[in-house]
């Protein structure tokens, strides 16, 4: 079974950091660009990182440009989500996913076929 599982989310005050981890399962997840995507309460999906499978070229949402930070580890077939200097605004549950092998980042969710469960972040003082 094909799988991404997310982990790491948690409570945490404003200025605090968080790192989140996607670790994937029943197939190789190097050759496919991957995602983080949250969704907060009476919002739309918006997407927060991407990074693609070659070269490691990365992609953010302007609201989270120089603070958060995503990585992937392929030896483990495990993508991460280091999130500094967190904001109220950024609470939400995150979601990792996965595009099929050789596609590029995308910012649309419609782009990506395969999505964890979710990890809830709250950020609150």
């Amino acid at each position: 079974q094909v799988q991404l599982v997310e982990s790491g989310g948690g409570l945490v005050q404003p200025g605090d950091s968080l790192r989140l981890s996607c670790a994937g399962s029943g197939r190789t997840f190097s050759d496919s660009a991957m995602g983080w995507f949250r969704l907060a309460p009476g919002k739309e999906r918006e997407f927060v990182a991407g990074i693609n499978w070659f070269h490691r070229v990365t992609r953010y949402a302007d609201s989270v440009k120089g603070r958060f930070t995503v990585s992937r580890a392929n030896a483990k077939n495990t993508l991460y989500l280091q999130m500094n200097d967190l904001k109220p605004e950024d609470t939400a549950v995150y979601y990792c996913a996965a595009r099929r092998p050789g596609d590029s980042i995308s910012t649309q969710y419609q782009a990506y076929d395969i999505w964890g469960q979710g990890t809830q972040v709250t950020v609150s003082s």
